[in-house]
C-alpha cells in the first residue's frame, strides 16, 4: 500500500480520497475548509494536516482536485505548498480541471524539484466519484503515470495516458466542447416536443434507442422534463471549462462556433440565477424565450 495526500475534499475529492482510503492505503488529506477535512477522517479513517505541505510530506503520490488555476497554484506552490513537502521521485497528480498554461508552468517547476507531475483531468460528475466510476484522461511522463495509474484505477472504470505533459487537459477540453453541443441538442429536442404538445417521455424513449440516443439524453432528459437542475456539474464550472477550450482554441487554430455560442447560452443561464444549476438546465434558457 502507498502512502498518499489528497488536496482538495469537494463533491469529487471527497469520494475519491474515500477509495482510496477503503483500499486500504494511507491517506493523508487537505482542505481549505478544516471542517470538511474533519470529517472525511472521522468517516474514513487516515489523518488531516492544515497545510497542503504537512499533507504531501513522505506522500510517494499527491492528488489533487481543486477549482481552477488559481487554487491549483496555491496548493502546489509557495512555503505551505505540496511541492515543498514532497520529496524527489514522488509524483504529483493534478485532478483539477485546468489550462494548459498552468500545467505546463507546474510540471517545469516540479521537474526542476525531481517531481514528476501528471495531469489528470476526470469526466463522470458526482455520481462517477461516488461510485468510483470515472473516466480519467492524462497526460505526462510513461514511467510516473504507469506508477499511478494502479491507484488511479480504485476510482476509474477507464485510465488512460494520452500523451506527453498536456495531453490530459487537452482531452478533457474535448469532453467539455462534446459536451456543450450535445446539451444544446437535447434541450432543443425536448423544447421543440413540449412546443409540439408531445409527451416527452414518450419520445425519449423512443429516440434514445437509435441514433439521437447519448449519456446525456439517457441520464437527463427526464429532469430536463421535470426542471430539476440540482445534482450535477454546475453551470458556472461549466463556463470556466468552456473559456479555457476558447483560450486554447484561439492559440491552436481550431474552430469552435457552437462552443462559443453555447458558452454565451451558458451566460444567459447565470443571469438567469442558474450559474449553481446543473449544465443541463440550458432547456430552462428555450423555455424563458417561450
Amino acid at each position: 500500500m502507498a502512502k498518499l495526500a489528497f488536496l482538495g475534499l469537494g463533491v469529487m475529492g471527497y469520494p475519491m480520497a474515500g477509495h482510496l482510503a477503503k483500499t486500504g492505503h494511507e491517506v493523508c488529506v487537505y482542505n481549505r475548509t478544516a471542517a470538511k477535512a474533519d470529517a472525511w477522517v472521522a468517516e474514513h479513517g487516515g489523518t488531516s494536516v492544515p497545510t497542503p505541505r504537512g499533507a504531501a510530506e513522505g506522500a510517494d503520490f499527491v492528488m489533487a482536485c481543486v477549482g481552477n488555476d488559481d487554487d491549483l497554484r496555491s496548493v502546489c506552490l509557495g512555503d505551505d505548498g505540496a511541492f515543498a513537502g514532497m520529496t524527489a521521485g514522488a509524483t504529483f497528480v493534478d485532478h483539477t480541471t485546468v489550462s494548459a498554461a498552468v500545467t505546463a508552468e507546474l510540471f517545469a517547476i516540479a521537474a526542476e524539484r525531481g517531481i514528476a507531475l501528471v495531469d489528470a483531468p476526470v469526466s463522470g460528475g458526482q455520481a462517477g466519484a461516488e461510485n468510483g466510476q470515472l473516466s480519467i484522461m492524462c497526460g505526462g511522463d510513461a514511467e510516473p503515470y504507469a506508477a499511478a495509474e494502479p491507484i488511479l484505477q480504485v476510482y476509474s472504470k477507464l485510465c488512460r495516458r494520452i500523451g506527453g505533459s498536456g495531453a490530459g487537459q487537452m482531452t478533457k477540453m474535448c469532453n467539455q466542447i462534446a459536451i456543450a453541443g450535445l446539451v444544446q441538442g437535447l434541450s432543443e429536442a425536448l423544447h421543440f416536443a413540449e412546443k409540439a404538445g408531445l409527451d416527452g417521455a414518450s419520445v425519449v424513449e423512443v429516440i434514445s434507442q437509435g441514433a439521437a440516443g447519448s449519456w446525456q439524453m439517457a441520464n437527463r432528459s427526464t429532469t430536463m422534463l421535470e426542471g430539476h437542475f440540482e445534482h450535477g456539474f454546475a453551470v458556472d464550472w461549466m463556463r470556466k471549462d468552456l473559456g479555457i477550450c476558447l483560450e486554447a482554441a484561439d492559440e491552436n487554430g481550431a474552430s469552435l462556433p457552437v462552443t462559443a455560442l453555447v458558452d454565451q447560452f451558458y451566460k444567459d443561464v447565470q443571469k438567469q440565477g442558474g450559474g449553481r444549476w446543473d449544465t443541463s438546465s440550458l432547456i430552462e434558457r428555450l423555455r424563458k424565450m417561450g
